[in-house]
């Protein structure tokens, strides 16, 4: 399934927001600056003047800053975890899912929603503890993909080190690539993609 066609999916399914309307411009834009300000800095009237709009029409859609703060973690979440669970459906080998897990992660890092999931990566303590709660509950089955992805991977011999290790530290580095990949630089996304998979399979492996 095309990035494209999972999005409309998830849109058409109301289980994330289409971002051609005002709701959903509104997370775009939040995602923005939220990850150039940070979420204490940025006030509701510069979320106002990013889509053109008067303070008060946000409260149309939003109680508070908070509660766009979660909509916008949310909601990449819930598109991660979808991503990740087709990609998979279509992975054929060990191998290959163990690629799925890297390349979605990077893919969302990287790509259209690279703004949100940022901002779910580093404005995470600005979130209110309920609200906190109700993302770890969302984030569950996603890591459980990638719990029971690196278990296959040790029984099939593929990985040397302990799946739980293995999977934070594949986490920590693909996430710290945020601060340094360049999509125009030397590397394309999918030699990245081989780069980590090559840290994460044993070499018998590859």
């Amino acid at each position: 399934m095309e990035e494209n066609q999972l999005i409309k999916q998830l849109i058409d399914s109301g289980k994330i927001s289409d971002p051609e309307t005002p709701r959903g411009r509104l997370l775009v834009a939040a995602a923005q600056l939220f990850k150039e300000k940070g979420y204490n800095r940025t006030t509701v009237r510069d979320l106002a003047a990013q889509v053109g709009i008067l303070s008060g029409s946000i409260f149309h859609h939003f109680k508070n800053k908070d509660e766009i703060l979660f909509a916008v973690m949310n909601e990449v979440v819930i598109a991660m975890d979808e991503a990740l669970k087709v990609s998979l459906s279509k992975a054929n080998t060990i191998n290959d899912k163990v690629r799925a897990l890297i390349a979605n992660e990077l893919d969302f890092i990287h790509g259209k929603t690279s703004n949100a999931t940022y901002v779910m990566v580093y404005e995470w303590r600005a979130l209110s503890e309920s609200y906190q709660q109700q993302i770890m509950q969302g984030r569950a089955g996603y890591f459980e993909l990638w719990q029971s992805t690196m278990d296959e991977a040790r029984r099939e011999g593929v990985i040397a080190m302990e799946p739980d290790c293995l999977r934070q530290l594949l986490h920590g580095a693909i996430i710290w690539t945020s601060h340094w990949y360049k999509s125009d630089g030397k590397l394309t996304i999918r030699q990245l993609t081989n780069r980590i998979l090559s840290l994460a399979i044993k070499p018998s492996s590859n």
